[in-house]
């Protein structure tokens, strides 16, 4: 990469990046979605004055899948509620496909908003600094909370593995339209609170490269 990008080496025993297309059972994507990539580098450094752009996940380990059986509720908590909730009377299993022992490097840029007059290069730096003392805003994971990331600098590392392989559709981001919403929560041009967008990845001797965009979309 040039050096308008920063570098991370995130790692940890557990993985589950899951696909959007299981709506009950999580199976996890082969590899770290942009979006969970995204979601690591702002729990190191985050500031309303620039975004992240993801454009390299390298895979520093072999593949390596697991099922569990885990329990869940079926209800989301509400503010709205008057009556107690009992989580042991509304839980059920889930089966999920996930990954053990990942070990990524996460390559990406931050890009300044517009009208900011603070260079990039200061945001680099920070992150840079925040990383080699291990500092977060929140502890990052991998996938979900539960599977807790260790992260520290990029260098020194192990190779990529000798992986390539066509994944075909992944998860870019998830987009949020801009502007006001009615009490469902859509937009009033008729959007809804939020849609996924996707890209076509590939494996290239253990690197997956981010485009800027998504398809069909802006970035």
């Amino acid at each position: 990469m040039n050096g308008e990008t920063v570098s991370v080496r995130v790692s940890g025993a557990f993985g589950c990046f899951t696909r959007p297309e299981n709506k009950v059972e999580r199976v996890s994507y082969p590899v770290m979605t942009p979006s969970a990539a995204r979601g690591i580098l702002e729990a190191i450094y985050w500031h309303p004055q620039f975004t992240w752009q993801v454009r390299e996940i390298a895979v520093l380990a072999p593949l390596r899948t697991y099922g569990i059986l885990r329990n869940e509720a079926n209800s989301k908590m509400s503010l709205d509620r008057t009556e107690p909730y009992f989580v042991d009377e509304d839980r059920t299993q889930r089966y999920a496909l996930c990954l053990r022992d990942v070990d990524y490097v996460i390559s990406a840029r931050p890009i300044v908003k517009p009208n900011v007059p603070e260079p990039s290069a200061k945001h680099r730096a920070i992150f840079e600094r925040r990383v080699r003392r291990g500092q977060c805003f929140h502890r990052p994971s991998l996938g979900t909370r539960e599977f807790a990331a260790e992260f520290g600098p990029a260098d020194g590392g192990p190779e990529p593995v000798d992986w390539s392989e066509d994944l075909g559709l992944m998860l870019w981001d998830v987009q949020y339209p801009s502007g006001s919403h009615d009490e469902a929560g859509w937009h009033p041009e008729g959007k809804p609170p939020y849609w996924p967008l996707f890209f076509n990845a590939s494996i290239s001797k253990g690197v997956m490269a981010v485009p800027e965009t998504p398809i069909g979309g802006e970035s």
